[in-house]
């Protein structure tokens, strides 16, 4: 069966892993309407591209479209140039190097056009290795959560590889912004008066762990200076005081220090073993 959706991933230097992240696409019970990649102006000597048009001929069957942005945008400005060329009526993101759960858009859209009004849905996401089998096929519904403003300023729990969001909506990613540009778009959405929405399933799945070595790790400082930033903008836009502003700059700092505490643990013990 066919669904009202496009994909979009945004590729940078991306030949590694992204026959991995479109085949956890092809492989949905749901198939999108389309496939759109965006290479954000690869350095690798034209390997990306050459992997990109592969995989179009590979599948030949899949309506792809393949965007090759002429200076590099960053991930929120790559998917904005897929939104621009979209067509179905929800978009769902996935990023070059993540997968999903084969009924992650049945599962996902069937529950919104149940639900006609809502804007954007997320799942549940998880770490997974290659070794790891995928999970069974779900058959009970969901649970489905609502998410408040105020849950999501004390934490980004919406993983742009699980986002499924409608088309038409007013905003998008930031192009300025090249961290937490995600987490901008959330806030916007959540504090337009439309809540998001979690479907309880783990439906998603990275295989680089936030805190392993070669991660995050080597970005945690401009990380958490975009997440700093989102909340100055919130406020800017009115939608919370200066004041909430800086109590979550400054809870988002506390964070940041436990969060790299904890990846230099991790350095030292991968080192000592």
């Amino acid at each position: 069966m066919r669904s009202d959706v496009s994909v979009i991933i945004p590729c940078f230097r991306c030949a590694d892993t992204i026959d991995r992240a479109v085949s956890s696409v092809i492989q949905q019970t749901f198939a999108p309407e389309e496939i759109i990649l965006v290479d954000d102006f690869s350095d690798d000597n034209g390997l990306t591209v050459s992997a990109l048009k592969v995989l179009q001929q590979l599948y030949k069957s899949t309506n792809f479209q393949i965007i090759s942005l002429t200076s590099n945008l960053g991930p929120g400005g790559a998917r904005n140039a897929g939104w621009m060329k979209a067509r179905s009526k929800y978009l769902a993101f996935l990023d070059s190097d993540d997968s999903w759960h084969p009924q992650k858009l049945e599962i996902q859209i069937t529950w919104m056009q149940a639900h006609p009004n809502v804007i954007l849905t997320a799942t549940r996401s998880v770490y997974r290795t290659e070794q790891v089998p995928l999970p069974k096929l779900f058959t009970s519904l969901p649970v489905v959560r609502n998410v408040s403003g105020i849950q999501l300023l004390f934490k980004n729990i919406i993983p742009t590889r699980t986002v499924v969001l409608r088309r038409d909506i007013g905003v998008r990613f930031d192009p300025l912004k090249r961290y937490a540009e995600d987490y901008l778009l959330w806030l916007r959405i959540v504090f337009s008066g439309t809540p998001a929405h979690i479907i309880c399933l783990p439906l998603a799945y990275s295989f680089r762990s936030d805190f392993a070595a070669g991660g995050l790790t080597s970005n945690l400082w401009k990380m958490q200076v975009g997440v700093m930033h989102t909340y100055w903008k919130i406020a800017a836009e009115g939608h919370i005081s200066k004041f909430s502003s800086a109590f979550f700059i400054v809870f988002s700092v506390l964070k940041f220090v436990r969060r790299l505490i904890v990846s230099m643990l991790i350095r030292i013990k991968s080192f000592l073993f």
